[in-house]
């Protein structure tokens, strides 16, 4: 199948979960030429403000293929990739994502992320309307849950 084709699938799963009252988006993942996961967007049915459509593929592939990279996949998506779900792919080894609608094609409906990535563009201590607080626990040796970590899987 072509990029035209996989994208389409995902335009038809984001169009399907509208007519079942849900949010205009669809993923597709792609391995080795074949479909892996799919997913909509349910946060609303889930009350999950994560249930994005490619966060739900991105959780299927990594369970249909038994791995948490997925470097040699591909991600269609109807629109265009919110931070969270950029960060996880990217998080994940993806390397190509092809989209069909833009931020700015979503903007006049409210759908638009681009607010979002640019708050993120920002160091966190420095965004407005956001307390980001590091407390370090006390009468701990620096970093020992991760030293921990490291002993016990190094």
């Amino acid at each position: 199948m072509t990029d035209n084709q996989f994208l389409q699938q995902a335009i038809l799963l984001a169009t399907e979960n509208v007519n079942a009252g849900g949010r205009p988006f669809g993923a597709v993942v792609v391995y080795d030429g074949s479909v892996v996961a799919t997913g909509v967007n349910q946060m609303l049915e889930r009350n999950d403000p994560t249930a994005h459509a490619e966060l739900l593929a991105l959780r299927q592939a990594g369970e249909v293929l038994g791995k948490v990279r997925l470097d040699d996949c591909v991600v269609y998506a109807s629109g265009q990739p919110c931070p969270m779900c950029l960060a996880a792919m990217r998080m994940a080894g993806i390397s190509r994502i092809v989209y069909a609608y833009s931020n700015q094609d979503a903007e006049p409906f409210g759908l638009s992320t681009a607010s979002i990535a640019q708050a993120l563009s920002i160091e966190p201590e420095q965004q407005t309307g956001l307390q980001f607080v590091q407390l370090k626990p006390e009468n701990e040796p620096q970093s020992a849950l991760y030293s921990q970590w490291w002993a016990l899987h190094h």
